[in-house]
């Protein structure tokens, strides 16, 4: 097929006047309805989005199962929010009944707080003293969970004008800290795209050195976005996906980057193809041929390796793969159709000043003898051709000695999971008032370890709870709220079970409370009838959860990926080849991300879920840029051998997958605006991996190793069997 594509390029002829008109007017109306319908719904994505930590555990662990039986016992699905107030001075005990006892009445009577027991004034619990007498304590239940952020600040308000002269308070716990996570995120809607398509453009600027081809890439970018906006929003009204803050932002990104990258390489063919013909409508067709194999090979990939993480327990990971996979959908779509068009109405004008010319602009004359393959090839695609042929097994020697260094840090990563309170990078309110709690109180108040046991355990279970290490107090649940010291009350008993609160002496999130719950779990039952959950318990199945998806899902995306790429390339050594390189190169960027953490930014360590969003990132993506390289090697080959084919598919393809790889790296570094660890660490982990593989992989290792190899690249298919190719390439050499 490829030996015709010359003969087939002769035969093409413009489409008739009205299919010039009709089919791009068309497209370009149906994307704007698209994008109309889309680009209001940003702002709506924040109402249909979840980041409960809760609402992504799989029905199967423990903690759900907990999750699911408190339900029964309270009849309400509250989150807990911690009111502190400190003082300087000891706090007179004549003040707890009369403005302290009124500060909670108010507290109380906050629309969005749960409604109090029959029989009781509030269901707020406290005043309560510290033991040392300078801070008070409240605990509010919230019951209106889905206006988690509003709540918490009419309780700030509430706070700030009723606390006494001389004290300060707070408004942390898990509602609390819900809360300003929810803030954190809140600049997901607007800085962080502005900040990402400023990237991309003033780098399209860069590369094009035109005026009005930077704006086309653009809208086809953000005309993806708005309709992948559309889908993903109307699949999580429905119910069908859960849509979080994290996965919210990804998707703004990955959409933005992958139909830059798309539209980069359609580009670059349509130039060429503009220095071959007079028409722009067969130039645009010839670019559109020779882009789409790359184009959709690529776009499959990626779109199956997200969707590899349907294999996921963790619902967050889950969802993450078909929303991040619509987006990609809509990157090939805009790609293929928006752009096309709009590069045929505006022809070489697109490209103004520098439009290109038929016969193309004539180049400075390279010295020393030219190598076959790099005919026409200039500037450093030239010298970096002429050392990989000359030195190629010391280049990719040297390449892979530089990748194994760089993923020796691998071994310093931590990412067993964070506090709640390390999440979160900006200042918080609610951070600041966990640290206050633990100051005064026990620091597992407000957030207890919830135990459910059959009714005839019950007695043997909280006494073993009690006696437990890092346990502070422990009691039946007897409903209306929280039990309070002293009071002498039956414990609630639903379908033969009891409810058992156990106040943690560490802080709920921290890997000494997750130990507490370890132990609870192996010494309270050995037949599974006790369960232990809560705000502790469900970090702790989590980042378990997290870490057992890595595990399993690794090797089914690099199974995916070896196929299409086997089927892409109609070869089984390059595909491998590919493969192990993208890995190389994750496994260093890995490495050198976890040096960076430590030792430069100081993270107290990473989310459970960064290596593998890590990995399913920079592997798909990487093997992009691959597919990108080898596709035109492949197609150079078949013309004038595997060695040349090699030199001059790098030299032709080098400019556009480098810029490519900038905007990627970019895009996802825009990402570190929003102040949230997990996405900051993410940034970090596949912007430098995109430049590592785009530098080092793609430019350096993956031509070296193949040009070493040769021919036997291409082991089995018929390319590796010919050699009529490579006689072709020595005579004209």
């Amino acid at each position: 097929m490829s030996r015709n594509v010359g003969d087939q390029q002769k035969t093409v002829r413009p489409p008739a006047r009205w299919l010039r008109i009709l089919i791009p007017t068309l497209l370009v109306l149906v994307w704007l309805v698209l994008a109309g319908l889309g680009g209001p719904t940003f702002g709506k994505l924040s109402g249909v989005s979840s980041n409960d930590q809760a609402a992504f555990l799989p029905a199967s662990a423990e903690s759900t199962e907990v999750q699911d039986w408190q339900k029964r016992f309270t009849d309400s699905g509250s989150i807990p929010a911690i009111v502190v107030v400190e003082s300087e001075t000891a706090i007179p005990k004549s003040e707890l009944a009369t403005t302290y006892a009124d500060l909670g009445t108010k507290l109380g009577e906050v629309e969005g707080v749960q409604a109090p027991a029959e029989g009781a004034s509030t269901s707020v619990a406290g005043p309560i003293p510290s033991q040392d007498g300078l801070a008070i304590e409240y605990i509010v239940p919230i019951s209106h969970t889905d206006e988690v952020k509003t709540v918490v600040a009419n309780l700030r308000s509430v706070v700030d004008q009723n606390v006494p002269e001389g004290t300060q308070a707070w408004v942390t716990g898990p509602a609390g800290l819900t809360a300003d996570l929810v803030n954190a995120f809140g600049g997901i809607d607007g800085i962080l795209l502005l900040v990402a398509v400023a990237a991309v453009f003033v780098i399209l600027l860069l590369v094009y050195r035109a005026l009005l081809l930077p704006f086309l890439v653009l809208f086809t970018s953000i005309f993806a976005l708005c309709a992948a906006i559309l889908i993903v929003y109307l699949f999580a009204l429905w119910g069908w996906i859960k849509l979080s803050g994290q996965s919210q932002g990804i998707l703004s990104i990955l959409v933005i980057g992958a139909a830059t990258d798309y539209s980069l390489l359609l580009v670059a063919r349509y130039r060429e193809a503009l220095e071959q013909e007079e028409s722009r409508w067969v130039a645009i067709l010839r670019a559109w041929k020779a882009a789409l194999e790359p184009i959709v090979a690529s776009g499959a990939t990626v779109i199956l390796a997200l969707l590899c993480l349907l294999f996921s327990d963790l619902n967050s990971n889950k969802s993450l793969g078909p929303i991040a996979a619509i987006g990609i959908v809509f990157s090939l779509l805009s790609a293929l159709t928006l752009l096309p068009a709009l590069l045929g109405i505006f022809g070489r004008a697109a490209f103004w000043p520098f439009r290109p010319v038929v016969g193309g602009k004539p180049h400075p004359r390279e010295t020393g003898a030219t190598l076959a393959g790099l005919e026409g090839v200039h500037g450093l695609w030239r010298r970096i051709g002429r050392l990989i042929a000359r030195r190629p097994r010391v280049t990719w020697i040297v390449s892979l000695v530089l990748l194994a260094a760089c993923a020796l840090g691998l071994t310093q990563l931590k990412a067993n999971g964070v506090q709640q309170t390390d999440v979160i990078l900006s200042q918080s309110d609610a951070v600041d008032g966990q640290a206050v709690v633990a100051k005064h109180f026990d620091a597992g108040s407000g957030s207890p370890v919830l135990i459910v046991a059959p009714e005839a355990q019950g007695e043997a279970v909280l006494a073993a709870t009690k006696e437990a290490d890092g346990i502070a107090s422990a009691d039946f649940y007897t409903g209306g709220g929280r039990p309070q010291p002293g009071v002498e009350a039956e414990p609630v008993v639903k379908d033969g079970h009891v409810l058992i609160q156990a106040t943690l002496a560490a802080e709920p999130d921290s890997a000494k409370a997750e130990a507490v719950v370890k132990d609870l779990r192996s010494s309270l039952s050995t037949d599974g009838s006790v369960l232990v959950g809560g705000v502790t318990a469900i970090a702790l199945d989590t980042n378990e959860t997290a870490q057992s998806d890595l595990a399993r899902i690794i090797p089914i995306v690099l199974a995916v990926i070896l196929v299409i790429l086997m089927l892409l390339l109609r070869s089984i050594l390059a595909p491998v080849l590919l493969i192990g390189s993208v890995v190389l190169s994750y496994a260093a960027a890995l490495g050198v991300s976890a040096l960076v953490f430590n030792d430069v930014f100081g993270f107290p360590g990473a989310d459970a879920a960064v290596p593998l969003f890590g990995f399913v990132f920079l592997v798909a993506l990487g093997v992009d840029y691959n597919i990108f390289l080898m596709t035109r090697v492949r197609e150079e080959s078949l013309r004038i051998g595997t060695r040349p084919g090699i030199l001059r598919g790098l030299g032709l393809t080098g400019s556009v997958i480098t810029s490519a790889g900038v905007v990627l790296a970019a895009t996802f570094a825009a990402l570190a605006v929003i102040p949230i660890l997990f996405l900051v660490q993410i940034a970090f982990i596949v912007a430098f991996g995109v430049l590592l593989d785009t530098v080092i992989v793609r430019t350096l290792l993956v031509p070296a190793a193949s040009y070493d190899i040769g021919r036997g690249i291409w082991w089995p298919s018929k390319l590796w069997k010919d050699r009529t190719h490579e006689a072709r390439a020595e005579v004209s050499s």
